[in-house]
């Protein structure tokens, strides 16, 4: 089980084991509503996410994507797009202990910062990755 929540202590969940590899995501979506250049994620069932404290506020940040945050201190928490209703995407970075969720490689590198050259060694992908990877 992993433990975490925001940077003000006000939304605290926990969530069951992530369902694909953690990853970080350079698309420009993810950059824009971070402020960061990348965006750790890990991925579980809606079912598998539990606030134990005050629940974030979702917003609507383009067509069918939605994203939560605290509204308190704005800490972005989660990603949740229509087309994949059996999934929510966590923030790693949320994460009591983010080393309980590494990273395995990089997404949306087409939409980087020219700038970020990764050099952890971890695979880098264009787009998404591959269905079997």
């Amino acid at each position: 089980m992993l433990i975490g929540g925001c940077l003000c202590g006000a939304v605290r969940y926990s969530a069951d084991a992530p369902i694909y590899p953690p990853t970080l995501c350079h698309c420009k979506s993810c950059r824009r509503a971070s402020g960061a250049h990348a965006v750790g994620w890990y991925t579980v069932p809606p079912s598998g996410l539990r606030y134990l404290a005050a629940t974030p506020v979702e917003r609507e940040s383009s067509p069918g994507v939605f994203r939560a945050y605290c509204p308190g201190c704005f800490s972005p928490l989660t990603y949740r797009n229509v087309q994949r209703a059996n999934e929510i995407d966590v923030t790693i970075a949320s994460l009591d202990d983010p080393a309980e969720a590494p990273p395995a490689d990089h997404i949306y590198m087409s939409d980087s910062a020219g700038w970020d050259s990764p050099a952890d060694g971890l695979p880098q992908h264009r787009g998404t990755r591959p269905p079997n990877g």
